[in-house]
């Protein structure tokens, strides 16, 4: 990808005049616009998420919903010197992201917001040059700039790409990956244990950052950062500390620990740079707000589960890189669950070997069974709550952040499941709604 590519993320838009740049946005469920005036050099492209509010008040940005988003990009067009008889615009998105169930189908997420973008279009007369909406594939839309052309794509292997044979894992195998996997931060697991116990004294962890540079430095950028502005500038670890609060320190440092033990290859696991750990983060911080909105656990300790939960993923990384295109054949085109086919191919899964790397860590058994049980929470007999909130951060993340990571989770089970931690399915709409992803999204760019 050029360097002059900018990612347009979930609830956000970018509107430019002509430039030698180009934007773009991953598409599953949601459905991205573009919209044009080729006379007056102006364009934009809309990643939307939702349809509309459930409740009839959006707790979050506008930009979040269809209903409430479209005016205000299209408004943003029109300030830029657009003209609205001259608009073109371009859909794409809105896919059933497979495993497809009877579960997708009823919600229809995607399918109803392109009706909301189509009827907004339609009733003020912009024509829609180009649309390629529904279906069961993940999609990149990008606008380029120099142009103002649209380009639309299926997310995946490069054509051409060679399937190649790979053994199976024996046991032996197995232990050999896990003893070589890069170390895990020392700090990161200390800040583990210390929120999962909640006895904890934040000085330790303090003379900790002091004594390394990097993190020092980052603990320090992320307080002056935008998200935490303040008129005077922090400039010491202590004052940090008191800035952001406690929790929210431990967390960044947790996170940013793990950034380096979530290193992995080109086309392993991840379908971006970075894939896997991106994966990681969003579902953490996911995690953490359903624990928030159901009020079942801590939503610390659902925010570390959610952060560790594919460590098995990383030790395995390597081993599947050469073999990417059988996998993502499997998974994406046969629309078959990942750990079956992990199971077929390699004769286990990155749930259990996660859950022996974890064992090895000495992590709290809460999270240990979080890990092995996140695509089969009903299997957890320690903490069932915790695993079921991982499982459906995890769902959500893999549905409403696409092009990040090879796994595609199924709803198959969602009702059922749901219902084991006493929700009713009837909430899960209500769910999607109360997360904020925009949010979300500047605070990975922080990490």
């Amino acid at each position: 990808m050029s360097s002059n590519s900018q990612f347009v993320t979930t609830s956000c838009y970018i509107v430019s005049r002509k430039s030698n740049s180009k934007l773009y946005a991953l598409l599953g469920s949601c459905v991205g616009v573009a919209i044009c005036d080729q006379i007056a050099n102006i364009g934009g492209l809309y990643h939307i998420l939702l349809p509309k509010p459930t409740n009839g008040d959006s707790p979050w940005e506008a930009e979040t919903y269809a209903s409430t988003g479209m005016p205000v990009f299209l408004q943003a067009l029109l300030d830029a010197g657009a003209a609205m008889e001259r608009l073109e615009a371009t859909i794409a998105g809105g896919a059933l992201v497979g495993p497809v169930t009877r579960q997708d189908l009823d919600l229809d997420i995607g399918g109803t917001t392109v009706d909301v973008v189509r009827n907004f279009l339609h009733e003020r007369g912009i024509e829609i040059i180009k649309s390629e909406t529904g279906g069961y594939f993940s999609c990149r839309l990008e606008l380029d700039l120099s142009t103002l052309k649209c380009v639309i794509e299926p997310i995946g292997i490069k054509p051409n790409a060679e399937e190649r044979y790979i053994r199976k894992l024996s046991p032996e195998n197995v232990d050999m990956l896990i003893v070589n996997v890069r170390p895990i931060p020392q700090i990161a697991l200390k800040v583990a244990r210390i929120i999962h116990s909640q006895d904890y004294h934040i000085k330790e962890i303090t003379n900790e950052i002091k004594q390394d540079q990097v993190l020092a430095a980052r603990v320090l950028r992320l307080s002056n950062s935008a998200l935490y502005a303040s008129p005077k500038k922090i400039e010491s670890i202590d004052l940090a500390v008191l800035k952001l609060g406690e929790r929210r320190m431990l967390q960044y440092i947790l996170s940013t620990s793990m950034e380096l033990f979530y290193t992995e290859t080109e086309n392993g696991y991840s379908l971006c740079k970075g894939g896997l750990f991106q994966h990681a983060l969003f579902t953490a911080l996911v995690a953490e707000r359903v624990a928030q909105i159901t009020g079942m656990i801590s939503p610390d300790i659902a925010y570390v589960g959610g952060l560790l939960h594919d460590i098995g993923k990383v030790v395995l990384d390597q081993y599947i890189s050469h073999a990417y295109p059988l996998f993502y054949r499997r998974v994406h085109e046969e629309g078959k669950p990942l750990i079956d086919v992990e199971r077929e191919v390699l004769g286990i899964d990155h749930c259990e070997v996660g859950y022996r790397l974890a064992d090895l860590w000495g992590l709290p058994e809460n999270i240990t069974e979080a890990i092995h049980h996140h695509h089969l929470p009903e299997r957890a007999l320690i903490n069932p709550q915790l695993t079921h909130i991982v499982y459906l951060a995890d769902l959500l993340v893999s549905r409403f952040r696409v092009g990040v990571e090879l796994d595609r989770m199924s709803t198959r089970e969602l009702p059922e499941r749901l219902k084991l931690i006493g929700l009713d399915p009837d909430q899960f709409p209500h769910i999607i709604d109360r997360i904020p992803w925009k949010k979300f999204h500047l605070e990975l760019l922080e990490i």
